[in-house]
């Protein structure tokens, strides 16, 4: 039985409604994508300097990332359902390795961008099969919980990878950075053996994620993902060479301010349980109203540093919330294709991040930082508007999202 393996990591745990072993080694996972994709915001003054180029060129590289991981969510993913997502994850994992390898030792810029494009191809298997074995692996009622560790890879790698990496960049270089993402991607690859089977594959043709666009309710959690994902890696993008151009602060300072907002998206973990018990669609629209909020203030105080060091702080806790609550109502719509679900999520995902950090960039150049929330503002009103006006009770196989 091809679900052996991943039933060994959850059954003993799914008894007991423990949080199961397996979402930490996914958590892990998530980790290392996030490393990649959050790390080159604040080390691109370095980038840039290295490249003998502008700092929105540089963030072409995450703009690549972005169209990669949103053109191989939507024409891969579906091989998920077929194959079975612990080995879809394992081949996606090996391949980032490969691109990460070649960001590090990029000798050009548009060799740097291919890179990152390629991890961005990797990364679109590999989220959305991250996403399907936590919703596999979680106990009943525990839904929340489980899916809070998993989503504490975002956290590891804002905590322990991004703010770092601005420090890093500042002492040995920016490729160092890309070098220890490497040595970290090994061992998310070793944390991940027995996952290799999680997950049983239907050995059918696999539906393409867009074929999910057909699930009742999906439409307004999609157009409300888009605002939420272009807000955060728009304003996310820039901050670090706000710091550094405008503040006047060695790029190490967004270490620190990554830091805080890692420590906030972690710190949000105790609202998970809570989540379960009042439903993740009521609590929808409030926690992206939350999120505008936070972009209000930090519209205001873009000129203080201390303030924003605490407005980031604000930032993650929001943004985690929001995030946990938003995959949990993706993935209730149809259990029959979360794989082609989730491959639809990420792909309008880093559709938006591709948005986000293109389309803020003329804004910032033109307008400065501070205007970059202020956007924010006006994508999230309409993502919280949008769900709160969406069915609660969108069915697959007559059960409610809810």
């Amino acid at each position: 039985m091809q679900f052996d393996q991943f039933a060994e990591m959850t059954n003993a745990d799914q008894i007991t409604s423990r949080v199961p072993a397996a979402a930490y080694a996914l958590c892990l996972c998530i980790g290392l994508v996030g490393a990649n994709s959050l790390a080159l915001g604040p080390i691109a003054p370095r980038v840039a300097e290295s490249f003998a180029c502008g700092v929105p060129a540089v963030m072409t590289a995450s703009a690549a990332f972005g169209i990669g991981t949103a053109a191989s969510a939507l024409l891969l993913a579906g091989l998920i359902d077929r194959f079975g997502p612990g080995r879809m994850l394992r081949h996606a994992l090996l391949a980032f390795l490969v691109a990460l390898v070649a960001s590090a030792a990029a000798p050009v810029l548009p060799a740097f961008i291919g890179a990152q494009l390629l991890a961005g191809l990797a990364a679109g298997v590999a989220l959305p099969a991250i996403y399907t074995l936590a919703a596999l692996a979680s106990p009943p009622g525990r839904e929340s919980d489980t899916l809070g560790v998993v989503l504490f890879g975002w956290t590891l790698s804002m905590v322990a990878g991004v703010s770092l990496s601005a420090v890093i960049a500042d002492l040995f270089g920016w490729r160092m950075v890309y070098g220890i993402v490497v040595i970290a991607g090994f061992a998310a690859v070793a944390g991940t053996t027995k996952l290799t089977a999680g997950g049983s594959p239907t050995g059918r043709a696999a539906p393409s994620p867009l074929s999910a666009l057909r699930v009742p309710g999906i439409a307004p959690l999609l157009l409300a993902c888009a605002a939420f994902m272009a807000s955060f890696y728009g304003v996310y993008a820039y901050v670090g060479d706000h710091l550094h151009r405008t503040l006047g602060l060695p790029v190490s300072a967004a270490g620190l301010l990554a830091l805080c907002y890692g420590l906030g998206f972690g710190a949000t973990a105790f609202l998970d349980r809570w989540i379960d018990r009042l439903g993740p669609a009521r609590l929808l629209p409030l926690f992206f109203a939350v999120v505008g909020g936070v972009y209000l203030l930090m519209s205001l105080v873009a000129g203080s540093y201390p303030a924003l060091l605490a407005v980031m702080f604000g930032w993650g806790m929001a943004n985690h919330a929001a995030l946990n609550v938003l995959i949990l109502r993706l993935a209730a719509l149809d259990p029959a294709r979360r794989g082609a679900i989730m491959g639809l999520n990420s792909g309008v995902t880093y559709l938006a991040l591709f948005v986000g950090t293109s389309g803020f960039g003329p804004l910032y150049a033109r307008a400065g930082f501070a205007a970059l929330p202020a956007l924010a503002v006006v994508l999230m009103s309409t993502a919280a508007l949008t769900t709160a006006l969406a069915p609660r009770t969108a069915t697959a196989g007559g059960q409610p999202a809810e």
